[in-house]
């Protein structure tokens, strides 16, 4: 079953897949990521060697011809098809390599895929909106431990960008000026919760930030979206996710898990969003010391309302005093 059921009661659609259940869960001796080598069995990449390689998902949740919904939809229930896409990136062809240990070409490398395929996903006249992310550690789900990243072109925008956009609306009505910038320009005149600067990027430790070492990077300069930066822009944003995941790693000295999102402008041609996609990246690693994690709970799972366990200022403090020194 591969079908959107509508929730009337928070105006959010939900999306089955069922077939997902069966997709391929923490191989202990053969990974499908992996380049695929002479006389062995095939992987998902059929190169005995590569940089970086992006493919459709083998289970996807979101497809550019999906199925009919089984189920038959009402005035109260409507039910839609998964129409959509979702793609695999690959880092690397090591195995054993995270994202952090890549050199500066390759994620600048990366940085030009997950543009490319931006406006690629985004001319699809049925993708509303193109998520670039990474599920890094067991401790987030991840079921392959293989470097990769997925993009997902969802057929409308999620809630968690939509409720950005609709608070940017707002601010914009307000005051005439983009949230993101202000609070671009707020953080570095404040320079408490700031974590590194360079290359035209800022990452920091938000103000209000759900997890305790949840770091955002983004441009000073108002940018749209990925494809919008020019590659000078692009080259702060590689530069900056290198010093942000190598810093988590030194944090307390072991590979760190989080997930790592883009939000950025809509593709869906809506005018509302005009000059209020101020593209940024999000991560949110689980642990809230070396030895705890945060977990969601009643609060934020049922409630929605975070509570977190180390002051912003305090965790920026501690990142900064872990950033590599070049």
């Amino acid at each position: 079953m591969t079908e959107r059921r509508y929730d009337p009661t928070t105006d959010e659609w939900v999306t089955f897949a069922t077939h997902r259940q069966n997709r391929t869960y923490k191989p202990a001796d053969f990974c499908p990521l992996c380049p695929t080598l002479p006389g062995e069995e095939p992987t998902e990449v059929p190169y005995r060697s590569f940089e970086v390689v992006t493919f459709d998902n083998l289970f996807p949740s979101f497809s550019p011809d999906p199925p009919a919904p089984e189920i038959e939809a009402s005035e109260l229930y409507p039910v839609a098809p998964t129409n959509g896409r979702c793609e695999v990136v690959v880092y690397s062809d090591d195995h054993s390599a995270t994202f952090s240990d890549l050199d500066s070409d390759r994620v600048r490398m990366i940085v030009d895929v997950w543009a490319d395929r931006t406006s690629i996903l985004g001319s699809d006249p049925k993708i509303s909106y193109v998520m670039p992310f990474e599920n890094k550690g067991e401790t987030v789900g991840t079921t392959l431990s293989h470097p990769h990243g997925q993009i997902y072109g969802y057929p409308d925008v999620p809630p968690r960008p939509l409720r950005e956009l609709d608070a940017a609306q707002a601010h914009h009505r307000r005051t005439g000026r983009c949230v993101h910038c202000e609070v671009v320009a707020a953080e570095l005149a404040d320079g408490r919760r700031v974590v590194a600067v360079g290359g035209g990027w800022v990452a920091w430790v938000p103000f209000w930030a759900r997890f305790p070492y949840e770091v955002h990077i983004a441009p000073e300069t108002h940018r749209d979206s990925l494809p919008d930066l020019d590659d000078a822009e692009r080259d702060g944003l590689a530069a900056t996710l290198a010093t942000v995941t190598r810093t988590y790693d030194r944090l307390w000295d072991f590979s760190l898990p989080y997930v790592m999102a883009f939000h950025q402008k809509p593709c869906d041609g809506d005018p509302r969003w005009d000059a209020l996609g101020h593209v940024h990246v999000e991560l949110s690693p689980p642990h809230r010391a070396a030895d705890r994690l945060k977990y969601l709970a009643g609060s934020e799972l049922a409630g929605g309302a975070f509570v977190t366990d180390v002051a912003p200022e305090l965790a920026a403090a501690q990142l900064r005093a872990a950033r590599p020194r070049r």
